[in-house]
């Protein structure tokens, strides 16, 4: 599937919070209406044409600007379709997914000779994760919002897939990590959701649950150390490998505090590189 015909289920799936979202104004009665225009027929494969009180909304997702015919001119286009077909007001809004090459103007508007048509775009680079992040529909868009930390956006949204209920994660997650390899490297999503699927799993839970039995019989302290080092050295074996004997030595030596720390950088690790050089920095 692509991530342009993706957007389209999504915001077919979901009219009415994709309405609100680009109009900024609650809708309540929204229907979804075909793609498909008369005259010359043509399917529209990454637009969705929505049915609101007394106007049209029509989404476009892209992802590139380059297109045949240009982007203004098919905008016009269903434009005139659309009125010809309905007789009502059209509001047009174009979601561009990625960011152009910085030289590359991002039209909003045909414009030639005494014709001149216009419409709205909204750069989802620039829009705040917060509303992205708080809305199961549109959750899968979130990793490509605005941010300076993007590991960190994206791991809120592993957070936020994992929140859901079962019968609604799977689905979630499988729409968020196809729109987020637009942006992200496709080892990168794979280990944080593998990892957030891990966090929720009964596996996991027995491991924390024996620790916290080994704490009531050694002293929490003590018992959440064990819970913590036991999960760290799976992670781990999953991860890279067989540890070395001297790698397991210094785990054992760590502190509390230190596990905790190792268990969030196992985030970023690929190879067994990655932890002698977090070794290193206890030194």
């Amino acid at each position: 599937m692509s991530f342009d015909n993706l957007c389209k289920l999504l915001s077919e799936k979901h009219p009415v919070t994709f309405a609100s979202w680009v109009l900024g104004t609650p809708q309540t009665e929204v229907t979804v209406l075909k793609s498909e225009l008369s005259i010359e027929p043509i399917r529209a494969d990454y637009v969705t044409f929505l049915q609101l009180q007394e106007r049209i909304l029509h989404l476009e997702f892209q992802t590139k600007l380059e297109s045949t015919p240009p982007l203004p001119l098919r905008m016009l286009d269903y434009w005139v379709r659309l009125y010809r077909l309905y007789r009502l007001p059209i509001t047009q809004v174009v979601v561009l997914l990625l960011p152009p090459t910085p030289e590359t103007v991002i039209e909003t508007a045909f414009h030639l000779e005494t014709t001149r048509h216009e419409y709205r775009v909204i750069r989802i680079w620039e829009e705040n994760p917060e509303l992205f992040l708080n809305n199961q529909a549109l959750l899968p868009l979130a990793p490509l919002t605005a941010t300076t930390q993007p590991q960190a956006l994206l791991q809120q949204v592993v957070e936020r897939v994992n929140q859901l209920k079962p019968q609604q994660r799977a689905e979630i997650s499988a729409y968020t990590q196809i729109l987020a390899g637009l942006k992200y490297k496709k080892d990168l999503i794979r280990n944080l959701f593998r990892e957030g699927m891990m966090r929720e799993s009964v596996i996991y839970q027995e491991i924390l649950a024996e620790g916290e039995q080994r704490g009531e019989q050694r002293g929490e302290q003590r018992g959440r150390q064990e819970g913590e080092r036991s999960l760290i050295l799976r992670q781990l074996t999953r991860r890279i490998g067989e540890l070395p004997q001297q790698v397991l030595e210094r785990i054992e030596n760590l502190s509390l505090e230190q596990l905790e720390n190792l268990g969030e950088a196992l985030l970023d690790f690929q190879v067994q590189a990655d932890l002698e050089t977090w070794f290193s920095t206890l030194e």
